[in-house]
This record gives structure tokens, sequence and C-alpha cells, in this order.
């Protein structure tokens, strides 16, 4: 049952939240490669960060083309 009193949210962007999750995995990626003290641990460390550095700049780029739409329209 919905409230007359709460308030709405605002309608987030999808790509906002994928963002912010790379992010979060970004940051356990980077925790796992410090702590990483077997070789292998370390070269499958240094693959999944570039990996996820890779999607994050993808997410900004779509993001800032669907930001550039956006005001154009």
């Amino acid at each position: 049952m919905s409230s007359p009193f709460r308030k709405k949210r605002k309608t987030e962007n999808p790509l906002l939240k994928e963002l912010h999750a790379t992010r979060l995995e970004l940051e356990t990626a980077y925790s796992v490669f410090e702590n990483a003290v077997d070789p292998d641990l370390v070269s499958s460390s240094i693959y999944r960060i570039n990996a996820v550095q890779e999607r994050y700049q993808f997410l900004l780029k779509q993001i800032k083309k669907t930001e550039a739409m956006l005001q154009s329209s």
C-alpha cells in the first residue's frame, strides 16, 4: 500500500547505477591485487582491473552521449 506522504523517487539513469557498481567492482579488484601473493593471482588481478577499467570508461562515454542527446533535444 503506498502512502500519499511518501516522496517519489526520481528515476535514476540505469547507466549511472551500472557506473556505481563498476566503481565498487574496481575498488574490490584493487583490493584483491594489493593482497595477492601468488603470481597467478597477481596476473589475474591485473587482468580484472584492466577489464573493469575498460567497462568504466565505456559507461562514462555512454553517459556523456546520453546527456548530450538529452540537452540537444
